[in-house]
Parts: C-alpha cells; sequence; structure tokens
C-alpha cells in the first residue's frame, strides 16, 4: 500500500501510541506458538482463519506473519500455508532491520537524524540491486543514528520511488523509519546482509567525527517483502568498536545478531 492510502496510514500512524495492531497479534500468535497450542511442524491457520479468530484484518494478519517469519518461528512459500519452525526466540533479520528496536532490547537510547534526502534517477548498481528499469527514480535518504546521544553509524539507504515519498514524509528527528513503514503496509519479509571494511569518505568523517580513509566496519542490506519484491539497498558505516555482528546457524533458521561493543 503505497499510494494515497499508504500515505494517510503513514500520517496516521505517527500519532498512534507504542504497539502496533501486527505487533500486538504477532505477540499472541508467538504465545501460541511457544506455549503449544500449534505444533512444531504444523501448519498455521489461514490468514482468513486467523483474522477472523482473532478479529483484525487480513492486512494485520499478514504483517503479524512476517514478523513471526523474521524471528526464525514460522515459515512460507508462495501459495502455502505458513508452517511451524520452532519455538525459540533469536535476535532476527527483522529485528537487524531497526536499529531502533535492537537498541531499545539492549537497554540504549536510539537516536537519529536525517542529513540528506535526494529525489534522482537511480544509478545502474542501484536498479540492479532493485530490481528497477533503466532509468527509474529513487530517494536517497541518509540518517546519522546515534546510542545515547553518541554517534555511531551513517546510514545510507536507496528506495524505490513509491517506497521513498512515504519516508520522506517523515520527520527528520523520527527515530524508527521501519515501523511507520509497516504500519503503511510495507512489510519486510527477508534481507541480505553483506559486512566488510571500506574507508571513511567524507561524508562519513564529517558527521562520524573520524578521520578521513580510517577504517569503517560497512553492513551493506537488502531487503525484500514477502513477494521478493526490493524495498531497500543500505549501505550504513558503523565506526569501529561500536558494534559487532554474530551469525547463528541451526536448522530451524539462521539469525544474525547485532551487538554492542
Amino acid at each position: 500500500m503505497t499510494g494515497p492510502e499508504g500515505r494517510r496510514a503513514l500520517a496516521e500512524s505517527r500519532g498512534k501510541r507504542p504497539g502496533a495492531e501486527y505487533e500486538k497479534l504477532a505477540a499472541k500468535l508467538r504465545e501460541a506458538i511457544t506455549s503449544g497450542e500449534f505444533g512444531s511442524g504444523d501448519r498455521l491457520p489461514s490468514e482468513e482463519s486467523l483474522a477472523g479468530t482473532y478479529g483484525v484484518s487480513r492486512g494485520t494478519v499478514r504483517q503479524a506473519l512476517a514478523v513471526l517469519r523474521a524471528n526464525g518461528l514460522v515459515t512460507s512459500r508462495r501459495g502455502t500455508r505458513r508452517v511451524i519452525l520452532g519455538t525459540a526466540r533469536t535476535q532476527s533479520f527483522f529485528e537487524l532491520l531497526s536499529f531502533s528496536g535492537w537498541a531499545h532490547s539492549i537497554g540504549e537510547d536510539p537516536g537519529s537524524r536525517t542529513v540528506a534526502v535526494e529525489h534522482r534517477v537511480a544509478l545502474p548498481l542501484e536498479c540492479e540491486q532493485l530490481q528497477l528499469a533503466s532509468g527509474s527514480r529513487i530517494y536517497q535518504v541518509v540518517r546519522l543514528r546515534t546510542l545515547s546521544r553518541v554517534p555511531v553509524m551513517l546510514e545510507r539507504a536507496i528506495y524505490p520511488e513509491q517506497i521513498g515519498k512515504l519516508v520522506a514524509d517523515l520527520p527528520p528527528e523520527a527515530t524508527s523509519h521501519a515501523s511507520p513503514l509497516l504500519d503503511a503496509g510495507v512489510v519486510f519479509a527477508d534481507a541480505d546482509h553483506t559486512v566488510d571494511l571500506v574507508e571513511a569518505d567524507g561524508d562519513d568523517a564529517r558527521h562520524l567525527g573520524c578521520v578521513e580513509g580510517s577504517p569503517l566496519l560497512r553492513e551493506r542490506r537488502r531487503v525484500t517483502d514477502p513477494a521478493s519484491t526490493p524495498l531497500l539497498w543500505s549501505d550504513d558505516r558503523f565506526l569501529p568498536g561500536t558494534v559487532s555482528f554474530t551469525v547463528h546457524n541451526s536448522v530451524a533458521s539462521t539469525a544474525l545478531s547485532r551487538r554492542r561493543g
């Protein structure tokens, strides 16, 4: 939902108290799964059935199931019902998408300031990553992310035009972009992460307070919706010593977690 209705929902979400409807439903379903109401390996009821049981819309059910899928509790393929993977909850790809959610989970006070928004024609690599036709327009949003008011990371996010319009309407000091986008019906389902080192450029040095050319930890993210349509491609650069990443593998799921320091 990225037209006028999406923008309207995004505007309404700014005044909502914490705890969107889909988050509440996700918590209820998680509790039902962990209590054994749905057995491991079983299929969940259909979206229509869950909507009727919990008195919510199918859109809310779909968003809640996306959260559970990202947390490694359920899985699905297009055209089939979700299957219960297990009950162990780990820090997941979904949580890694949200810097603010991760910060809150470790007791930190996250902050954010948008330093630049650019609406322009996508570069060839950006078209490739977002599966856009040549000449398509995108939004690039650059944000400084902080923990307890201390600069930690500079985020350069590239969005397809229809998603970028929603992000560009958010206030510059908005702590989270992921939550209001979800409230507007933009569902983050999967992400690919590449972590490496890169030399700080002039923008990195100016906003992070480091020396130009000094090493930064870089995380590049490509995020897709449940239909595998790219929603975001981002280049996030962290100051050394502020975060580390850990990958946990199991037969049920693979989780990439972020740690402080």
